[in-house]
């Protein structure tokens, strides 16, 4: 492996951990309406634990307000039963055609509760890019021992590894922040 494979390697690696701090982000429930929060729960149909989904359309009718209109009615119930057994402290309202779910504004408690929660996870991200820096940095070590690099390019590639670090720690604290912005308005 060439030091340009490495580094593009490690970024690779690095913009799966932002996508995957996006994706945890979407699922924090800020107040406002957000199918997202649905993609992690399941409803039992036909004996098979299934993602809502995947068992009917979702849309916001405004910004506090989703409508899940399952494909088939008699998916109503269990998909009721299961936004109720979530995590989600929301009780569904069913007409017997379309489910509606309305989202509270969140107390000032519950958005510095919803705020640590941003912190701690853009904490997971930034050690999980640190990890990504430590095996990388370990290659280009290792790339120098067997001899493929000098020991300038060694330097140049740690130097290297570490700036990239750097920008996706900077893009984790800006995210971060975005999202504590977006919980703690009104």
């Amino acid at each position: 492996m060439e030091l340009k494979e490495l580094y593009e390697h490690t970024k690779g690696r690095m913009e799966k951990t932002i996508r995957s701090l996006h994706g945890e982000y979407d699922s924090i429930r800020a107040g406002r309406a957000n199918a997202k929060v649905l993609d992690r729960i399941e409803a039992e149909y036909y004996g098979t634990m299934t993602p809502i989904t995947q068992m009917a359309g979702i849309s916001n009718q405004d910004a506090r307000t989703l409508i899940i209109q399952p494909w088939d009615r008699t998916a109503l119930n269990p998909i009721c039963k299961a936004i109720q057994a979530s995590d989600l402290g929301i009780n569904p309202q069913n007409d017997g055609t379309v489910i509606r779910l309305s989202f509270p504004v969140p107390t000032e408690e519950r958005r510095k509760q919803l705020a640590k929660e941003v912190s701690k996870k853009a904490e997971e991200a930034k050690v999980a890019i640190r990890q990504i820096r430590r095996d990388s940095i370990e290659k280009v070590k290792n790339m120098k021992k067997a001899g493929d690099i000098t020991e300038d390019d060694q330097s140049d590639g740690e130097e290297r590894v570490q700036k990239i670090t750097d920008d996706f720690i900077k893009q984790i604290d800006k995210i971060a922040e975005d999202k504590t912005a977006e919980i703690m308005e009104l």
